[in-house]
């Protein structure tokens, strides 16, 4: 089977990868950087017994000595470095990257993600081809394409349409007409590894549609379910048509193989052993994240969604039914998901949300009435993406559906006979779900008519825990608003549906992790401080609410009275070890709750859903714009304020200043006429006579000198 025998002793062979960070990429690197060189040749059996005997520092020994090391390219730069990679590689030109390819002994090169690599896979062969002459050792070079080179495909057997195709007809594969490059590129490399084997071989892995971890093609379905935002998830097309899968880390195992082996065959299908339509994916997905409903639309209204490319849709339409005999009959995989990702949902489902870091985030608010309980469970649920539950709404949504169930059952009788093939096992398990839906609704009911309105804590109870197990709360996570109230309430909502002997006499509750809250917020205020909140609120608000003066007083006395007794529903959550955070929202003084909620965030952390759709983001860009030209025209026009403040506060100094010169001015004025006039006394009385007796002198005198006269 093998064209190379492993002669050599186990070493770590530097393999390269293209695009680490895609999805496929990180978990095909990841896969390989923790397999030992050559342990696929051994059978699985000896490998599991030898891990057994083996200690852990042994094993540890050996996996850090014959471990592949995988190095490789981004394909955005700013990625971090995936752990398990032993170098990244930033590219400049093709010499550059021709350079590192000769230094690994295995190239693998993905086309199934972008295909823009198609192209530069090529090239890489092509380069590689032309450097054998110099090489030392035998080269090994992988392309991993997809089964869509085979879409078009005439059927192996035209008679039974149920036959598969096999690796062994690979020759007469034809390709879907947008990936005609792939098929291409498939014929070229193979050609390449024709020249002379025992230095450059080169192999085509074929792989189906890849599924596991994160998800690949299918994650638009699992996202749809996941975030329950439309009541079903679509089906394109009618949904018969057969779509070959993998699971990413069986993929990856197969790659390992193929670079242990070295099989003959260079063209390997890589597929599992299931046999599902795209119908079938769908509803399974639905059931197992959603809603569980599913309706078909077609194909092509598809691409009115921006989740879906044309490649992912041309993926999803494929008809092809495979089996690939080389890696069933002569490969040593331990498989993932053998038989295909129905019969695995519950472990994919598992996988996808530990890799998309989605876990449920459940809250309880507790507080008096007229706290801002609502509010506040309305602000968390908009930051954390979480389901508002209030027992009200919950109640008139269980009866709607209790209706809705029994409605066509009036309507049924017309329609008997229109679809011929049924299953019969499930019209019967529909007519036995109507029956009960009727004697629930029946039995709801007469309870509302015995109690004015009023539902007992029985049925309140029965449709918030159904609530809290659906797909949505399960998946996203809750906000609870005010209910349970008591701690009989909350004891029969969160505790398991039936309890041992032994579980009853525990001191500890026994309870549903499933839906019970991880987070209690208790809201605290006093009397005095609801009582004038709610005297302060506007008419439109109070009126059709609890708030009225009689009433808010009431229900006020009713909290008072069931939060002072020994079992109070906090007491509840002390038992089971989920402790209360307690708010004084008296002395926080936040009428819009900002403070309130920021706290609460504070305590409870990061959110655990997807991040935020296109439209989120452009809305918050919209709002960032928003806010910074208003502030910036806040800014314009605090600087022109100061500015005019500035200039009347200058014109006003200006005129004091002016007005206080010409005070200074006068009294100088003023003091040196003062001061004269002692001076002109004396000249009038002793100067002035003589001089006018001189000066008349000189005027009958006229001398040549009338200066010298004078003096």
């Amino acid at each position: 089977m093998s064209e190379e025998s492993a002669e050599e002793p186990a070493q770590g062979r530097r393999v390269f990868l293209n695009h680490l960070d895609s999805y496929c990429g990180r978990s095909i690197g990841e896969y390989l950087s923790t397999c030992v060189v050559g342990a696929s040749l051994e059978s699985i059996e000896d490998e599991e017994e030898e891990e057994e005997d083996n200690s852990a520092a042994e094993v540890s020994s050996r996996l850090k000595e014959g471990v592949y090391q995988i190095v490789g390219t981004l394909s955005k730069p700013q990625s971090t470095k995936p752990s398990f990679a032993e170098e990244i590689y930033a590219v400049s030109s093709r010499e550059e990257l021709l350079s590192h390819l000769l230094e690994c002994e295995i190239v693998l090169y993905n086309i199934t993600e972008d295909t823009n690599q198609i192209e530069e896979a090529m090239w890489a062969a092509s380069a590689l081809h032309m450097e054998i002459e110099h090489f030392t050792r035998q080269k090994l070079f992988i392309l991993i394409s997809t089964i869509m080179s085979w879409a078009k495909s005439k059927p192996p057997d035209p008679e039974d349409p149920e036959v598969a195709f096999t690796d062994e007809d690979y020759r007469r594969r034809k390709a879907h007409p947008n990936f005609t490059d792939h098929i291409n590129a498939e014929k070229l490399i193979l050609k390449l590894g024709k020249t002379s084997k025992r230095k450059f071989s080169t192999y085509i892995v074929a792989s189906g549609h890849q599924y596991g971890a994160g998800e690949g093609v299918l994650h638009y379905f699992f996202k749809r379910g996941w975030l329950s935002e439309t009541p079903a998830i679509p089906i394109f097309g009618d949904g018969n048509n057969f779509i070959p899968t993998i699971h990413i880390l069986d993929l990856a195992a197969v790659l390992q193989n193929v670079a242990d082996h070295r099989p003959k065959s260079h063209y390997i299908l890589a597929v599992d052993a299931s046999i599902h339509t795209l119908q079938e994916l769908v509803k399974c997905i639905s059931k197992n994240v959603g809603s569980g409903r599913t309706e078909k639309i077609p194909t092509e209204d598809a691409l009115l969604s921006k989740d879906l490319t044309q490649m992912h849709l041309d993926m999803l339409l494929v008809n092809l039914r495979m089996e690939s005999g080389l890696v069933k009959e002569s490969f040593n995989i331990k498989w993932v998901a053998q038989e295909g990702l129905v019969e695995n949902i519950e472990q994919i489902v598992k996988e996808y949300k530990q890799s998309r870091g989605l876990l449920s985030l459940k809250i309880f608010v507790h507080g008096p009435p007229g706290v801002g309980k609502s509010t506040i469970a309305e602000q968390l649920c908009k930051h954390y993406k979480l389901h508002h539950i209030k027992s009200k709404d919950v109640i008139s949504e269980a009866i709607a559906n209790l209706e809705e169930i029994v409605a066509p059952k009036e309507l049924a009788t017309d329609n008997v006979g229109e679809e011929g093939e049924g299953d019969d096992g499930e019209e019967e398990e529909q007519g036995e779900n109507v029956e009960e839906a009727q004697e629930l609704l029946d039995a709801v009911k007469e309870n509302m008519e015995q109690n004015a309105g009023q539902l007992d804590d029985e049925y309140v109870t029965k449709f918030m825990k159904d609530k809290l197990k659906s797909m949505p709360c399960r998946n996203q996570g809750y906000v609870l608003d005010g209910f349970p109230e008591t701690y009989e309430q909350a004891n029969d909502l969160f505790n398991f549906e039936s309890e041992d002997e032994q579980g009853a006499k525990s001191k500890i509750p026994k309870y549903d992790t499933l839906i019970t809250p991880e987070f209690v917020i208790s809201l605290t205020a006093s009397d005095e401080f609801l009582i004038n909140r709610i005297i302060n609120l506007p008419e439109s608000i109070v009126a059709g609410t609890h708030y009225t003066q009689d009433q808010f007083l009431k229900a006020l006395n009713v909290f008072r009275e069931l939060n002072t007794d020994d079992k109070t529903v906090l007491n509840y959550f002390d038992e089971i070890e989920i402790h209360p955070q307690f708010i004084d929202v008296d002395k926080l003084e936040d009428p819009e709750n900002r403070f309130i909620v920021k706290e609460i965030i504070k305590e409870i952390g990061e959110p655990r859903n997807y991040g935020l759709t296109d439209e989120e983001k452009e809305e918050l860009e919209r709002q960032a714009a928003e806010e910074c030209l208003v502030k910036e025209a806040q800014e314009k026009a605090e600087q022109e304020r100061k500015e005019a403040e500035e200039r009347a506060e200058r014109m006003a100094n200006w005129e004091e200043w002016n007005k206080h010169l010409e005070e200074v001015k006068r009294q100088e004025q003023e003091l040196l006429e003062a001061q004269s006039v002692p001076l002109r006394n004396y000249l009038m009385r002793n100067v002035m006579p003589m001089l006018m007796q001189g000066i008349n002198e000189c005027c009958r005198i006229r001398p040549d000198d009338p200066v010298d006269f004078l003096s």
